[in-house]
């Protein structure tokens, strides 16, 4: 980790702290190497002609230092650490530095760094060689054994310290972040190459002790360092690469990540919160076709011109990574808040929307983006991961490319994890009182009737009081506690129509079953059970489905409701009007009803297009010969246009709200049946 590292524009706010350290440190360089250099013999003839080898080495080496493929210059190996540490080793610590110091302004020469840049490596050298050189003090001075290999090594961990953690300070300085992970970051790949390099001092200096000649074998070593520092950048640059696509993979992504928190942490703390860190996930839609009909070759060849795509369409310093399948992610960590990221997704959208050829036939390539916000919606990058797949897929849901993470659309927040173990523990007590079913009236319009009742679910939560019933079945849909949710619902209803039949009241109860219970088909066991096990009529009990249902596994949902039939329990088709099969679904299905969704029915008295639409629902389920329940009639203007239309059963506050079972008995009491006056 070279001080070359550091680039060369600095951020106005952290350009006094920063070059402060850098003069900092060759001042105190100066300071502490002034008295050394100044006892290096102004005649140097007399050094040994190993002496004049080595530097010579150092100071090649370093004119042409060994680069890792895939890494920058300052992840170079700089030959010269070897030489000038065996220099100081055998002949002083001022003649090492000297060496040093021509080695570094050849390597800063030829790498073009600004002259500032020069001083501040040969002050960490310089610095690095004075503590190794204390440290050597130790020695006994005698012929070496078994302590000064010892001291030797603890010279070399000193002056590893002392050069890297300069750097660490730096670049802290430089980029932000934290202390202890800046030094760790690259500590793997720095301690193999520079710390074989000290190690290789002592070995070098004994050969060259013995003859100046076997000082040019060291190269065979030396080069074996490069490898093992070539092996290992290249093992790390794989384990960060997607090996289809050649874009970064989850673990650079959550590297990069991590590198970024902590100075967005950092400006957030000052009050700079201009910037942002943005996550944006993408999905590919129905890329599944695309394997299935062409083959996976023809998918991975789609893949890599997307990820191409994606490089070329985001900003210099994003990053583009391929989390697996499908499925990319872009690190943007320079956006100003939402708006941005927003013209960043849509970017990345308008590079996707031109089909890509592959063999000459064109395949169009859709996704759906989530883009979740640092710190915003999440701290971390796996919350954050998951914050933007949560709105990746409620992008999808909804049908549009790009959602921002929304706590509402996440099912799996704390939130409702912990709303959903509630419900759970409600389910599972043997008390069950937090559980209830309330009964809504259905009327027949012609005569004032009660036919029937919908059953409706009601959870009185201890703490949270009574909670949103949609939000209940969003929370319950996504596990297994819908199974335990529905086996209480069928359970419930069907022993309350076997209390009120007991008790001369025959009413036909409707109750809504949700797409999980309608994939297993083991509602329909159930229900064949609890019938036969009441004595009761399958007429008396009725299933709700929405369109929804069916439009998730037209093929599954479909055989349930088939077995529902044959029991000769009653189907009723919920929403209607709302979905997008409404004509395929009357005419395929073994329905007995269908119910005029509420958004239509509440607006048809001042609404003429919503009247209309009921209307034409009334007036189609008429000619199929289908039952027609209007939900949602509040007013008694609503119940006559309904009437005139032929609507024929009606259910809403304009007769009853929802009630407790033994609440309806005591309304069924008190109601009279009023038959609508229809006006001249």
């Amino acid at each position: 980790m070279e001080a070359a590292a550091l680039r060369n524009s600095v951020p106005p706010d952290r350009r006094v702290p920063f070059f402060g350290f850098v003069w900092a440190v060759t001042l105190v360089a100066a300071l502490v190497c002034a008295p050394v250099l100044a006892r290096v013999p102004a005649d140097l003839s007399d050094l040994p002609a190993a002496f004049w080898l080595m530097a010579g080495l150092a100071v090649l080496g370093d004119a042409r230092p060994f680069t890792p493929p895939g890494r920058r210059q300052s992840s170079a190996v700089f030959p010269s650490i070897c030489f000038t540490f065996a220099i100081m080793l055998g002949w002083g610590l001022g003649e090492a530095i000297a060496v040093q110091a021509a080695a570094v302004v050849v390597s800063a020469w030829r790498m073009r760094h600004p002259p500032w840049r020069a001083f501040f490596n040969i002050s960490q050298y310089a610095l690095a060689l004075s503590a190794a050189y204390a440290v050597t003090r130790l020695a006994d001075g005698g012929r070496p054994g078994w302590r000064d290999v010892a001291v030797y090594a603890l010279a070399g961990v000193a002056w590893f310290l002392v050069k890297y953690g300069s750097v660490t300070v730096a670049v802290r300085l430089r980029f932000g972040g934290r202390w202890w992970s800046t030094f760790v970051h690259g500590l793997a790949f720095e301690s193999l190459s520079t710390g074989s390099l000290l190690l290789l001092s002592p070995v070098l200096l004994a050969a060259a002790q013995t003859s100046a000649a076997l000082i040019p074998l060291v190269v065979v070593p030396l080069y074996a360092v490069y490898r093992m520092a070539r092996l290992s950048a290249e093992q790390d640059q794989l384990g960060r690469l997607d090996p289809l696509t050649g874009l970064a993979n989850r673990k650079a992504l959550l590297a990069e990540v991590a590198d970024h928190v902590p100075v967005h942490a950092e400006r957030a703390a000052r009050g700079d919160a201009d910037r942002h860190l943005a996550l944006l996930v993408l999905d590919l839609d129905h890329f599944k076709r695309v394997n299935d009909a062409l083959g996976h070759a023809v998918g991975d060849r789609l893949l890599v011109q997307v990820g191409s795509r994606l490089e070329a369409a985001v900003r210099p310093g994003d990053l583009v990574a391929r989390l697996g399948g499908d499925e990319f992610a872009i690190l943007a960590p320079r956006l100003d808040g939402v708006d941005a990221a927003r013209d960043l997704a849509a970017t990345v959208v308008a590079a996707l929307a031109e089909p890509v050829s592959l063999d000459g036939l064109p395949l169009d390539v859709a996704g759906s983006m989530g883009v979740a916000l640092y710190p915003d919606h999440g701290e971390d990058f796996a919350t954050l991961l998951r914050h933007a797949d949560v709105a990746m897929y409620d992008a999808k849901h909804r049908g549009d490319t790009l959602a921002v993470y929304s706590p509402e659309s996440d099912h799996n927040s704390p939130e409702r994890l912990s709303l959903l173990a509630d419900l759970r523990k409600a389910l599972e007590s043997p008390d069950g009182d937090q559980i209830a079913m309330y009964y809504q009236p259905q009327i027949a319009i012609e005569t004032g009737e009660v036919v029937g009742v919908e059953a409706l679910l009601r959870w009185r939560h201890p703490v949270r009081g009574m909670v949103d019933p949609e939000e209940l079945i969003r929370v319950a849909e996504q596990s297994a506690v819908m199974r335990l949710l529905t086996r209480r619902v069928v359970d419930d209803v069907v022993e309350q129509i076997a209390k009120w039949s007991a008790a001369g009241l025959h009413l036909r109860a409707a109750l809504n079953v949700s797409v999980r219970d309608l994939h297993t088909g083991e509602i329909a066991d159930q229900i064949a059970d609890r019938l036969a096990r009441y004595g009761l009529s399958p007429e008396r009990l009725q299933l709700e489905i929405t369109e929804g249902a069916l439009m998730a596994d037209p093929r599954r949902v479909l055989a349930t409701i088939a077995r529902l039939d044959q029991i000769g329990v009653a189907i009723a088709l919920d929403d209607f009007g709302t979905g997008y099969s409404s004509m395929q679904h009357l005419r395929r299905l073994p329905l007995a009803e269908v119910k005029v969704d509420r958004s239509f029915v509440l607006g048809m008295a001042t609404d003429t297009d919503d009247a209309a639409i009921v209307r034409s629902v009334i007036e189609l389920a008429g000619a199929l010969g289908l039952r027609v329940v209007a939900e949602g009639v509040e007013d008694e203007r609503t119940w006559r246009l309904l009437h005139a239309a032929g609507c024929h059963v009606a259910q809403g506050w304009f007769y009853a709200r929802p009630m407790p079972a033994n609440e309806l008995v005591d309304w069924l009491g008190r109601y009279r049946a009023v038959r609508p006056v229809v006006s001249p």
